[in-house]
């Protein structure tokens, strides 16, 4: 079987979804929920979150959450050349030893830091949706996905470093 025909039945397999694909998902269910809140503020702007709140909350998490984005883009680029012998060490780089996701909690972070600029709950409301129905669905797939590529070493980060922070 040449690659092309192995890439198609991998496609196919959702137990062999790769950790980008998963993540694609993932993060589309963030942008799905900031278009529901945005709708949703649309339809009902409730303004219930005093301005002396919105603005400087908003504007440290707008400032905060790509940061965290970037160091954790930054970092896991370090493991990815590294594939084989991991040890726990090699986990636990950058925010990675505070949190297995942080990537998803700066795109969280992001999504709710812009519902607070706008002053809309509905679009905090949908971020922190969002962020639960990916947590439990696609970083549980990735997690397992991981296991399965790293064994104990990973199991034994996971048991270290908590989901959240």
């Amino acid at each position: 079987m040449n690659p092309s025909e192995s890439n198609k039945i991998m496609a196919l397999d959702p137990k062999k979804e790769s950790i980008h694909d998963i993540l694609a998902q993932s993060y589309s269910i963030f942008f799905i929920g900031l278009v529901l809140g945005m709708l949703a503020d649309l339809i009902l702007p409730l303004r219930i979150i005093p301005k002396y709140i919105v603005v400087p909350v908003g504007f440290l998490l707008l400032i905060l959450a790509p940061l965290l984005i970037f160091w954790a883009q930054h970092s896991s680029r370090q493991l990815r050349y590294k594939k084989e012998n991991l040890k726990l060490s090699d986990f636990k780089i950058g925010p990675y030893a505070f949190t297995r996701s942080p990537t998803h909690a700066g795109v969280t972070m992001l999504l709710i830091g812009f519902g607070f600029v706008a002053n809309s709950i509905f679009i905090i409301i949908f971020s922190i949706a969002a962020c639960i129905i990916s947590r439990r669905i696609f970083l549980k797939k990735e997690e397992q996905n991981l296991e399965k590529k790293y064994g104990e070493e990973y199991q034994n980060y996971k048991m270290q470093v908590s989901k959240w922070f």
